[in-house]
């Protein structure tokens, strides 16, 4: 009885912690399965002008339209996290590291399409723990993942441990 009692005091504190870290991974996770459906969230991808991948604008190009738009989230070209292409729409998404924010730009002429925040990188950020710091993400993200596997295998043992006594009991 005294391993019993130790598993489930072990349970219920380990539980309680990590209620906490799941509550935050479930929310935003439903976020982020959900973010193409709501603008809010991650603004919708634009359609650039028809034209071939002959007619596409250079970087420099690109990179011009971009700080020409004097948005105070790219001042310089430091400020650019990531672009990304989708050549099937024919548009660059340019992404800063400021405030999540986006740019999109088409491809075939250099047109600002559209300016927006992508807040579905803030609720990823949340997700796997890197808003709060490289300690969260890197530390107590995969401790939450073995607490969570810790859960399930006491959580069978509490479970098992009174049910078969039970089982036994009711086989007689």
């Amino acid at each position: 009885m005294r391993s019993y009692k130790i598993v489930w005091q072990m349970h219920k504190w380990v539980g309680i912690v990590s209620a906490l870290l799941l509550i935050n991974v479930s929310v935003t996770g439903l976020l982020l399965l959900e973010k193409k459906k709501f603008a809010w969230l991650q603004p919708p991808t634009q359609t650039g002008a028809p034209g071939t991948a002959a007619d596409f604008i250079t970087i420099q190009d690109l990179l011009a339209a971009v700080t020409q738009l004097k948005h105070p989230d790219f001042p310089d070209l430091a400020s650019i996290d990531r672009i990304d292409f989708r050549p099937g729409k024919r548009v660059f998404k340019v992404r800063s590291v400021h405030h999540h924010s986006e740019i999109q730009v088409d491809a075939t002429d250099g047109r600002i399409l559209s300016v927006a925040t992508r807040r579905s990188d803030l609720i990823e950020s949340l997700h796997d723990g890197s808003r709060v710091g490289p300690w969260m993400h890197g530390t107590l993200m995969p401790l939450a993942a073995v607490a969570n596997f810790l859960l399930v295998i006491t959580g069978l043992y509490l479970w098992l441990k009174r049910s078969w006594p039970r089982r036994r009991r009711n086989a007689v």
